[in-house]
């Protein structure tokens, strides 16, 4: 638990900051588009009364300065538009010709639209109004620097988005590769230091054998130390790709079946029921085997001693699924994923490494599924497993 709670907390601090880093930006860069729009607008104002003198302009009226403010926009949109809906003047547009309209009909289906959304300055062109003149209709659209920034802010957010998201998958590679290290190291010097002594067991029961032939004890003896071997095997595939033939699955869950009914009580009912003509797979059988004995003692546990186990295996359209019901006490739902993390367990004894071997074997190894497909507080669980048949 120790670990998942370090990758909870790094991932909060990481989403806070991104958070923080984000508002900022949006706030900083809310208050430069809110200014820029105002001095634009005040811009657009200035160039409208330029337009205005220019239309009303007599002999004495001295053009040069207002010639001057109305040639040094050279960034606002800007489109004139007379009281009748012609265009008389545009600046900065880039016209996009259509196959259905020349160059002014864009330009006035532009300013209509801007007209309707607001983006107009209107000045009249005498004192009586429409009456005297007409008045223009000064249409204008947010400068490209305007429109780069407000869109700024949201990139910003996008990157520093992509920023947490690549951090918190580095995290979680760079945590499970050194937890597949740790796994492997511990699996292989297991499977060495077993080896010494079984080896001795297995010399040991020759001796026996020699001494008290046809004694059951004996037999007995030899069937737990090719369980030893066994188990040394297992450990020593892990870390190592294991080679993986095409097997019958029915073979392995009734090996596991006989394996668990010897060693609990009369009061576990232990069933195993497999679809006619299984179709065999590419699998490890001791590896798999391994997964099926895990789940099953999980699911002894989860009975306390009391009551069934069911294994059933059958076929898909792609898959030769196998799941694993008990009538325990079950999984809260929130807890799902997390049975499959090192060091997640409910017991008061245990590493908490069992599930997480089990998906390392049937995802890694066999390139398949393994999850929860149900559970039910006080009513049992059921975990199942997905191998593909090709």
């Amino acid at each position: 638990m120790h670990f998942s709670n370090d990758i909870l907390r790094t991932k909060q601090i990481l989403i806070f900051v991104a958070g923080v880093i984000a508002a900022i930006f949006l706030v900083v860069s809310h208050g430069l588009v809110r200014d820029l729009s105002k001095q634009e607008y005040a811009n657009m104002s200035i160039w409208a009364e330029a337009m205005r003198t220019l239309n009303s302009a007599d002999e004495h009226t001295d053009l040069s300065l207002v010639l001057n403010v109305i040639n040094s926009n050279h960034t606002i949109p800007v489109i004139v538009m007379d009281s009748k809906g012609q265009v008389l003047e545009f600046r900065n547009i880039r016209i996009q010709e259509r196959n259905y309209e020349d160059s002014l009909s864009y330009v006035t289906r532009q300013a209509k639209d801007w007209l309707a959304s607001g983006q107009v300055i209107r000045m009249d062109l005498g004192p009586d109004g429409e009456e005297a003149g007409g008045f223009l209709d000064i249409c204008y659209d947010d400068s490209i620097m305007l429109k780069r920034l407000a869109a700024y802010p949201y990139i910003q957010l996008a990157v520093v988005v992509v920023f947490v998201l690549v951090s918190i998958f580095a995290l979680l590679s760079s945590k499970k590769a050194e937890q597949n290290k740790v796994w492997v190291g511990l699996s292989k010097e297991t499977a060495h230091q077993l080896g010494t002594p079984i080896s001795s067991l297995m010399a040991w029961v020759e001796i026996l054998r020699e001494n008290y032939p046809g004694d059951d004890l004996v037999l007995e003896i030899e069937k737990d130390v090719k369980r030893l071997e066994m188990i040394a095997e297992r450990f020593s595939k892990i870390g190592s790709l294991p080679e993986l033939k095409k097997e019958n699955v029915e073979e392995a869950l009734f090996r596991v079946a006989e394996y668990i009914r010897k060693r609990v009580s009369s009061k576990v009912q232990l069933d195993v029921t497999v679809e006619k003509h299984l179709q065999p797979v590419s699998i490890c059988a001791p590896l798999l085997e391994w997964v099926i004995e895990n789940l099953c003692k999980n699911a002894v546990d989860a009975i306390d001693g009391v009551g069934k186990i069911q294994i059933v295996a059958f076929e898909t359209l792609d898959s030769v699924v196998i799941e694993v019901s008990d009538t325990g006490k079950g999984i809260p739902r929130k807890n799902f994923q997390k049975v499959f993390m090192p060091g997640f367990t409910s017991k008061k004894r245990g590493w908490g490494l069992g599930l997480s071997l089990a998906k390392r074997i049937i995802e890694e190894y066999h390139k398949g599924r393994i999850y929860v497909k149900n559970s039910e507080i006080g009513g049992g669980t059921t975990f199942r497993i997905e191998l593909k048949k090709y």
